[in-house]
């Protein structure tokens, strides 16, 4: 063999050692706790079953990043939320119906970017109306309609967000008729709960999956007119990665409907307030759904 056909050899047996290894698959998250929660789900539950390599990009910042990731095929599947690929994304109007919602953004996704929205992992994070357990029981409010009858009696608390978003504060007051004992008191979403728990505000605006709700065992109060919009997490995954590894689309349809709004409550209140490494509570979570 001379120099010339040794080096063909040792090239063209490079490239088949580059086509037998398996690409990797990256999972994708936003640069907050919940989302680190479930990119952690998702990567475990891929490496459990897949022989290919499970690479970890979080912290992608926020939407519009992970959009731009995914798009470009940096990374392969991140959880979005439906009311944010409608309105942020997407660029449509909101609506209040869970299954509108999730169609128009699946049919968008697959038509505009070639992107597959799987079925919701079982829980919303939209805003929720949260009430100490012991004033729920007393004024018997389980609903934002029952609240209205005794808002002159109480007071709230919001975030300055919820104050000036479209579907914040001003049309919710508009939609239930609540009218509390005096204006809103606007503070930084960190000292909310608190407020609640030394009463100085009776009712708060925070999320449906605040840690603190489980923690302090708080009431979320039914939104029983649909005035918020529908956040239900949904893996986004490239359909390329769905052709290339049949496990993605096995492993998705295993997760569908698997993580309650308690739940995960529960899994956000210990990585923010008991400063548990999100990878344990994500093997836990698997362990005990019997997902894994």
């Amino acid at each position: 063999m001379n120099r010339r056909e040794f080096a063909y050899g040792l090239f063209a047996a490079s490239l088949a050692g580059c086509a037998s290894r398996p690409k990797q698959v990256s999972v994708g998250t936003k640069n907050f706790t919940e989302q680190l929660i479930l990119g952690e789900i998702l990567a475990q539950s891929l490496e459990h079953v897949s022989r290919t390599p499970i690479e970890r990009r979080f912290y992608l910042a926020g939407s519009y990043i992970c959009q731009q990731a995914i798009l470009a095929g940096r990374i392969d599947t991140y959880v979005e939320y439906t009311g944010t690929a409608l309105e942020a994304i997407l660029k449509q109007k909101p609506s209040t119906n869970h299954e509108e919602v999730l169609q128009r953004v699946r049919e968008q996704y697959s038509q505009r970017f070639n992107l597959e929205v799987m079925a919701p992992l079982g829980f919303n994070n939209s805003f929720a109306i949260v009430m100490r357990s012991e004033d729920s029981q007393r004024f018997a409010v389980k609903t934002l309609s029952q609240l209205a009858k005794v808002a002159p009696e109480i007071r709230m608390g919001v975030g300055y967000e919820f104050l000036e978003r479209q579907d914040g504060f001003t049309g919710l007051a508009a939609k239930y008729g609540l009218k509390f004992q005096e204006a809103p008191r606007v503070m930084d979403l960190g000292l909310l709960y608190r407020a609640l728990e030394s009463k100085r505000v009776d009712v708060i605006a925070g999320s449906n999956t605040d840690g603190l709700i489980a923690a302090l065992g708080l009431v979320v109060l039914e939104d029983d007119l649909k005035y918020f919009p529908p956040y239900d997490a949904v893996p986004i995954v490239r359909r390329a990665a769905l052709q290339d590894h049949s496990e993605i689309g096995s492993v998705m349809q295993r997760m569908s409907g698997k993580i309650s709004a308690e739940q995960m409550r529960t899994m956000n209140y210990t990585a923010d307030v008991e400063k548990r490494d999100v990878s344990l509570i994500a093997k836990e979570f698997l362990s005990q759904a019997g997902l894994v």
